[in-house]
């Protein structure tokens, strides 16, 4: 069997354009969990994580919205929802998409704290786009009103509010998950973990405390990969592979390629931060502590790129 963490992408959930409703989500997840179930009839050890941008965006906006009438959360409560919240949504696609495959498995989500530094440069300068896209105008008012930081994406012509996304350092739970994964575990369910990048924490006196933030889930899922001692790490994103000179003339898209290709193109600038850098990053770190191999694609190649046949695929330094 190999090991193989699936990242996804919170835009797996709520395509570009939809309406980021609860009716969309499902059917979004639903197509996504058939590509999963295949995984697992194929036979790999399949654990989940996922991010929440657009999803903690979302609730963030609301909590300001009500904030006359509902006392608002922190950022990192919301993030915690948002672990629930989606953890339920795999939860229900995926079992059943497993049970349509013939191989019945239980998802079990395990709500997950990932530890930050406290001094981070991030808290500093905000990259983690979260939310919906907004035009120029939108942005503007935004920043007047609301006093949020905006930056465009270029890739898809629209604004979008960014907060602190700090490098995790350690993943709380980890090391029980490990132990909980014992012989035999993956013929009995499929394990979800750090949902969001985790819910971010500092130690302060002697203790774990949350802070505003939205780790980048790429960057975590390589920890859980190295953590859960996985073969390959899959991120699933909106685009089919990874491409240097995007959306220019010279554009080109990469199949099979190394570490050291990636590197070189990252050092170049090639990758945006908030965008592609940091899955970049997060491929680089779990092939530097081991790993086999790691794919960049979208739901719909991620079998096939597994196969060697779609999708960016990574080897360590030769």
């Amino acid at each position: 069997m190999v090991r193989v963490v699936v990242a996804l992408g919170g835009n797996a959930l709520n395509r570009a354009g939809g309406d980021g409703g609860w009716a969309e989500a499902g059917e979004q997840m639903r197509r996504t969990a058939s590509v999963l179930a295949e995984l697992v009839r194929d036979g790999h050890e399949l654990i989940l994580t996922h991010g929440n941008g657009p999803q903690v965006g979302a609730l963030l906006r609301q909590n300001e919205v009500a904030r006359r009438e509902v006392p608002p959360r922190p950022l990192h409560v919301l993030g915690a929802e948002t672990e629930g919240q989606i953890g339920y949504l795999i939860q229900r696609e995926l079992t059943a998409a497993l049970e349509a495959a013939k191989t019945p498995r239980t998802v079990v989500v395990f709500l997950s704290r990932v530890e930050v530094a406290a001094n981070d440069p991030s808290f500093r300068t905000p990259s983690k786009p979260i939310g919906p896209y907004y035009t120029e105008e939108q942005a503007r008012l935004l920043r007047k009103n609301e006093g949020w930081q905006l930056e465009f994406d270029r890739p898809r012509g629209g604004w979008r509010r960014v907060v602190a996304s700090p490098v995790p350092v350690r993943w709380i739970e980890g090391e029980e998950v490990a132990r909980f994964l014992g012989p035999g575990w993956a013929d009995r369910f499929v394990p979800v973990v750090t949902g969001g990048g985790g819910v971010p924490v500092v130690r302060r006196r002697g203790g774990l405390e949350g802070v505003d933030a939205v780790i980048d889930k790429d960057r975590t899922a390589a920890l859980v990969g190295t953590t859960l001692r996985a073969d390959t790490l899959a991120i699933v994103t909106d685009v089919p592979g990874v491409a240097v000179g995007f959306g220019k003339p010279w554009e080109r898209w990469l199949g099979d390629t190394t570490s050291d290709e990636l590197a070189r193109a990252l050092a170049a600038g090639e990758f945006g931060a908030g965008s592609m850098a940091p899955k970049i990053e997060a491929v680089l770190s779990f092939l530097a502590a081991g790993g086999r191999r790691a794919v960049i694609t979208d739901a719909p190649s991620l079998w096939r790129s597994l196969r060697g046949e779609a999708g960016t695929r990574v080897g360590p330094r030769p």
